[in-house]
Order: structure tokens, then sequence, then C-alpha cells
């Protein structure tokens, strides 16, 4: 079984997510950008999620995942959000002057998807029509009436 697939659906969908901590503040350095990317890392094993590219800057975060379609991307960012940014007060209690509540992360994301191949897609969708006619010519259902020539509802 393909591991891009679940009972009855095979996937690609991949993400290019952008985030950062709250007021933009240049935090992500040293020790705290190791266990930053330990974290997100973590937390995205233990929901099904490819991290494919990942790069922590001084004031953002940028990933590039394959994430499952039995989750959506605003539940996957708030779930990385929320629960990393509990760990990381766990980690680094200092932090907490400066991010009060444990708001660590900034309302907000960016996230584009990445999509195939457009020639890729031409020939799929090409192919696809050439099979659905095949399809059609095998069945029995008229879609057209033979004697009126109308549409059979």
């Amino acid at each position: 079984m393909d591991k891009n697939s679940l009972a009855h659906t095979r996937w690609e969908c991949k993400y290019h997510i952008v985030f950062a901590p709250k007021y933009r503040r240049k935090i992500i350095y040293n020790k705290i950008k190791a266990d930053v990317a330990h974290i997100l890392s973590e937390l995205c094993k233990r929901k099904g999620i490819e991290i494919i590219e990942a790069e922590a800057r001084p004031d953002h975060i940028h990933m590039f995942v394959r994430i499952p379609p039995k989750y959506s991307v605003s539940q996957i960012m708030g779930y990385l959000k929320g629960k990393s940014s509990l760990m990381i007060f766990e980690r680094h209690a200092n932090l907490k002057y400066k991010y009060g509540n444990r708001h660590f992360w900034c309302r907000g994301y960016s996230v584009d998807t990445v999509g195939k191949n457009a020639k890729k897609i031409e020939e799929y969708i090409r192919n696809q029509l050439k099979e659905d006619l095949e399809y059609d010519q095998i069945t029995l259902k008229e879609y057209i009436d033979p004697f009126t020539g109308e549409p059979v509802k």
C-alpha cells in the first residue's frame, strides 16, 4: 500500500506554510532554534505529516509539508502552534515574561498550495476524458433517447 493513501483515497497534498513568533521578535536562535525544530518535528510525526523541507529563520518558520486530506490546514496550524507554544514555554520558562499568557506565535500564518506540473495535469485530464468516453461506450445506460434525440432524465 502506498504511503500517500488512506482506505479509499490516494492523495498528494503539499503546502508551503510560514508563521512567526508574536511581534515578529527575533527569538529563534541557537538553543531555542533546535528545540523549536525538534518540537515541530515531533508534533508533525504524531499526526502523520511529512516535513519535506523546513527552515527556522530568526523571526519566522518556513515549512514545506505533506498533510493528509483528513486534516484541514487550519486544524494542523492550530495544533502545531498551540501544542508547540505550550512545549516551548515548558522548556524555556524565562520566555513567559516576554510572551504573556503562553502565546508564543502570532495569530495568523501564510499558506500556499504546491501543485503538480501543468503538463501532467493536462495529460491526466486528456486521458481521463478519453477513459470516460470509452467507459460510456461500454455501459448500457442511454444518455440520449435514440428515438427523440433528447437527453434522458
